[in-house]
């Protein structure tokens, strides 16, 4: 069994979908309600040029092209991975990445910021902090603001970066200061009753602390769920907000609190390319929005790796 590195897969969750993990390729038709719309939610593509992970990652971009979703959020951790490498491979990963979404992902795409995202962070990559591109930049360069609103058919998204590069060079989930007050800011200004949903890739609210093996605690900060989720989840309380989406744990998962929905999908990559993770084969979320409700279900893709390792619960 291939031992999985706590730096390189982050966890697992156990499974409390509305549809069984068992959802195949092809997608259905879509309900009929003037209001009613789907996405794709795919994170955690990890893409490299090993491991056939650049040729799955277009197998799944063409079966989203193909199907009727409106457009896809990309839930963060495009690339595996700049935290630790230097600049020559973080920039080809990027590359790779941009070049493959380009040819094969032909929807319109909104991205999220991962902790693999991020340049040069740990000392390890032997990148200084005054380098260009250190940090965040690395990828604000290439896919724009950290965090935004955006709306579609009467939906107002709120995408944030949950991620908290720390003073000693590593990282925690967790959403700053000036970025709550903005929240605070975005959602006041919504009219009255519209709904929202928010994105993120570290998870807000996750049951992985159950089930999470022992060795996956021993890090410097928390890197399994947002440390002040509390305080973003007493924003969102006074809004309409439909549900959460959350990346990260590459495992599909849903908890219901407060009448919020909390969606982890599972990752493109599986268990990094070598299986399921956790029960969770390579796949990710069709999001189905229809009036107040919002469901989801979890498609795989076709792709059967080579060097098949499943991870187990």
């Amino acid at each position: 069994m291939h031992p999985m590195n706590r730096r390189n897969l982050l966890k697992g969750a156990l499974c409390t979908s509305l549809v069984p993990l068992s959802a195949v390729k092809a997608p259905t038709a879509l309900a009929a309600s003037s209001d009613c719309f789907s996405f794709a939610f795919l994170s955690d593509t990890h893409i490299r040029p090993e491991l056939g992970a650049a040729e799955a990652c277009a197998m799944c971009f063409e079966q989203v092209s193909a199907s009727p979703v409106d457009f896809v959020i990309h839930g963060g951790d495009h690339i595996e991975d700049a935290l630790e490498t230097g600049r020559a491979r973080a920039t080809m990963l990027m590359d790779l990445y941009q070049r493959t979404e380009r040819a094969h992902l032909r929807k319109p795409v909104r991205h999220v910021i991962g902790n693999h995202d991020c340049f040069g962070v740990f000392p390890k990559s032997g990148i200084a902090p005054e380098e260009p591109g250190y940090g965040k930049q690395f990828y604000t360069d290439r896919f724009g603001p950290r965090y935004y609103a955006f709306d579609h058919k009467g939906v107002h998204f709120v995408v944030l970066d949950a991620i908290g590069i720390t003073p000693d060079r590593n990282y925690e989930g967790r959403v700053d200061a000036p970025q709550l007050d903005w929240l605070r800011a975005d959602l006041a200004a919504r009219p009255k009753g519209q709904r929202v949903i928010v994105v993120t890739h570290i998870p807000l609210v996750t049951a992985m602390q159950c089930y999470e093996p022992e060795s996956w605690l021993d890090t410097p900060h928390n890197w399994t769920f947002v440390v002040n989720g509390r305080e973003v989840l007493r924003i969102l309380k006074d809004y309409n907000v439909l549900a959460v989406l959350q990346g990260h744990s590459h495992v599909y998962e849903q908890i219901e609190l407060n009448g919020i929905r909390f969606i982890s999908t599972g990752a493109v990559a599986g268990a990094d390319w070598r299986g399921s993770f956790l029960g969770t084969p390579e796949g990710y979320s069709e999001i189905t929005v229809d009036g107040q409700a919002v469901s989801s279900r979890y498609l795989t893709y076709g792709f059967a790796t080579p060097h098949r390792q499943d991870v187990p619960i």
